[in-house]
């Protein structure tokens, strides 16, 4: 079974973006011994136009065939004309307000993102990539199989969380961990138990 991995970069107090949905301030910590630790592990999740720029355009995808994200992750490329910014995955859009796709290579849909993952699961194929935002990980919190949080040196005090969600306990054990040069931490956790009640 396919397993489905919330890869995301945060801020030391848990954020992955700014009140107003902006990440910019994350992207000075992509770099140096960093990038190409990306570049080498996790070529796919590079947007199309980056893989291009870094010679990775034909790199064949390594751990995700899939990414997800909701339309607060989608929107800022969509705001300066990228429709499809991970041409080389099968793109899916969660969005209850944007109602058609502007790109036929991207997937928008209104569905329960835990019954679409559930089917996304069953099928064949390498692994489900969940990019963001907030919301939509804390909805498919119970789906997630894997945590991969790469943590930048920096904190700002409120945003978007790293998962907004009701309190229900999931536990992750920690299966590897590795400090860059520019004070990125890269976390990978595994699930180790079912939500718990509180």
């Amino acid at each position: 079974m396919r397993k489905l991995t919330y890869y995301v970069g945060t801020t030391v107090d848990g954020f992955i973006a700014a009140p107003d949905g902006d990440y910019r301030f994350l992207m000075p910590y992509v770099g140096g011994e960093f990038l190409a630790h990306l570049c080498a592990e996790y070529p796919e999740t590079l947007p199309t136009p980056g893989r291009a720029a870094m010679g990775l355009a034909e790199a064949p995808n390594k751990r995700f065939d899939t990414v997800l994200m909701g339309r607060g992750t989608y929107e800022p490329g969509l705001a300066v004309g990228l429709t499809s910014p991970y041409a080389h995955l099968r793109q899916i859009v969660f969005s209850r307000s944007l109602t058609e796709s502007p790109d036929p290579a991207v997937e928008v849909t209104a569905a329960d993102p835990l019954d679409l993952v559930g089917e996304l699961k069953r099928q064949e194929g390498l692994g489900i990539w969940l990019c963001g935002g907030g919301e939509l990980a804390g909805r498919l919190l119970p789906e997630i199989d894997e945590l991969i949080v790469k943590q930048s040196p920096v904190a700002i005090g409120a945003g978007v969380p790293l998962f907004r969600a009701g309190f229900a306990p999931h536990t992750f054990a920690l299966a590897d961990s590795r400090v860059f040069p520019n004070g990125v931490t890269v976390r990978t956790y595994g699930r180790t138990s079912a939500p718990t009640t509180g």
